[in-house]
């Protein structure tokens, strides 16, 4: 691995890759006015919403994170794939029609039309910190050892700086439709190189993923038993569709591309095909992994698997498609952190605090705010490999703080009693539990699976939410428009689709998209 290097063939094609997406993503911004640069217009049809959905989702965590994890564990992690696909059709149906109606720019401004704006402030704050210091450093630091990997003397915070300015490059002056364009090629060449990827793994070590399949080995199963320290299978009824509803509709991230969404159909077609290219990282993504044990068994650190395979698996020419994945990968999540950090930034607490504020004022302190942010993730970057195990504890404690947020949408969605101060109160008491987990979860739980634990931390939100709600008077009917589900809004909606082809309805889609969930499920049991 250190006496790697890369040809000058690959090289050049890279460096070309590179000032392609610079160059495309500046000739496709949109900064006229705050519509355009922060929700690109919302003037996006479904194919472009879904590809830049899966490639925003695709980030470092899930390409690097989740070979890894396969490398290690077996298929058990793409469970988290699979479950979000059930949840991404829970989101499609009921959340997304009262996202785009309510006209919002964020998710927490969402929280404020339904409760007040103390919810929406603690949400916005909590999303922007981890925006900056986990997701945006992280994603930076990551492409950083990839670089370092082929070429091992290159400077950590030099190299950190050069994908911190090649994201900003495009994603500051053209905000919101810049990224969604850039991703859209993103996603099609993450799609190109995995499979490339993938027939070369199978070429070489598919014989041992066979041999597991047949004998059925725990590591090619998703269904685990209750004491598998990976995935028991309770939870994946129990804890993974609240962190589920936590990704992929709470998180502004992946939200603000449906936001961009001409119409509720078009977002929801959007939705549905992120759904069917998730699903493809089974094949993709958690196989090779695995196979990548058989391959280069005895690795120490399990993120190095995926460019491993890249770097002793692909031949010339071929090697430079699938570092610009791996670039695409890393870029495009960074690029949309960072367009939708801003965005918080922006529409959370600027608007709010200045509200004589013009459309163009806005998009200046939006892209200020993206200077910002990319500076101050760039300087935390080269400190994640001296903390790791202050990173660590950070994600635990974003994952305890997840469940009181699902709980405040939940019920704000599907309560029409719930109201600002119960709810708020809920968001409070949700940090404070957190707190303690953070310190007593062996005291307060044992060795319980933490996927076991979380639907403990969502019941006792709600419960605060709901019964301190009761205390103080209903929400005014204002409060309910557009922002709570309504039972014959959905009856109406299907009655419409009777007389349409299932292909052309999102809902055809959908139950496709469930029922190929179940049988990998079964296939893999």
């Amino acid at each position: 691995m250190e006496n790697f290097s890369i040809s000058t063939v690959d090289l050049i094609i890279v460096v070309l890759y590179i000032i392609f997406i610079i160059w495309w993503g500046l000739k496709n911004g949109k900064s006229s006015d705050s519509q355009s640069y922060f929700l690109a217009g919302r003037s996006m049809p479904w194919w472009i919403v879904g590809l830049s959905l899966f490639a925003a989702s695709i980030s470092s965590t899930t390409l690097i994170g989740q070979s890894g994890d396969a490398y290690d564990t077996g298929l058990a992690v793409f469970n988290y794939n699979l479950t979000g696909i059930v949840v991404m059709v829970f989101f499609a149906v009921f959340l997304l029609p009262l996202y785009i109606r309510s006209k919002v720019f964020t998710i927490p401004e969402f929280l404020e039309k339904r409760f007040d704006k103390r919810s929406r402030f603690y949400f916005s704050a909590i999303c922007i910190i981890g925006n900056i210091f986990l997701d945006a450093a992280g994603a930076l630091y990551a492409a950083a050892l990839i670089i370092k990997l082929i070429y091992p003397a290159a400077d950590l915070q030099l190299i950190i700086i050069i994908f911190a300015a090649i994201a900003a490059s495009y994603t500051i002056p053209g905000g919101l439709s810049s990224v969604i364009k850039t991703e859209l090629i993103q996603a099609i060449i993450l799609i190109i190189g995995s499979i490339i990827l993938t027939f070369f793994c199978f070429q070489q070590g598919g014989d041992y993923f066979i041999d597991l399949y047949k004998n059925g080995d725990i590591l090619a199963k998703l269904i685990r038993p209750m004491d598998d320290p990976a995935t028991p299978w309770l939870g994946l009824i129990v804890g993974m569709p609240i962190l589920g509803i936590y990704f992929w509709a709470n998180n502004q991230t992946m939200v603000q591309r449906v936001l961009s969404a001409k119409t509720v159909d078009e977002g929801r077609k959007g939705v549905m095909l992120n759904g069917f290219l998730t699903m493809a990282t089974l094949f993709i993504i958690a196989i090779p992994g695995l196979i990548a044990r058989g391959l280069f068994p005895g690795l120490d650190r399990p993120d190095m698997v995926y460019p491993t395979m890249v770097i002793n698996l692909m031949p010339i020419g071929l090697l430079a498609i699938i570092l610009a994945a791996l670039l695409s990968a890393l870029t495009s999540a960074l690029s949309a952190i960072l367009n939708s950090t801003s965005t918080l930034f922006t529409m959370d607490f600027y608007s709010h605090f200045n509200k004589n504020a013009d459309s163009k004022k806005l998009v200046k302190v939006g892209k200020i705010a993206s200077l910002v942010i990319i500076v101050l993730a760039a300087i935390w970057a080269p400190q994640i490999g001296k903390f790791g195990s202050l990173l660590k504890y950070y994600q635990e404690m974003l994952s305890y703080i997840s469940p009181p947020i699902v709980a405040a949408f939940l019920l704000g969605i599907f309560s029409k009693r719930v109201n600002g101060n119960g709810t708020f109160i809920g968001l409070i008491s949700g940090l404070a539990i957190a707190v303690l987990m953070l310190f007593f979860r062996q005291e307060i739980f044992g060795n319980m699976h933490f996927l076991l634990v979380v639907p403990f931390l969502l019941s006792a939100s709600m419960l605060i939410m709901y019964f301190t709600s009761l205390m103080s008077p209903a929400p005014a009917y204002g409060k309910l428009v557009d922002t709570t589900f309504r039972k014959n809004d959905l009856v109406a909606e299907f009655r419409d689709l009777r007389g349409n082809a299932w292909y052309k309805s999102y809902l055809g889609w959908t139950i496709l998209l469930l029922g190929l969930s179940a049988i990998l499920w079964v296939v893999f049991c």
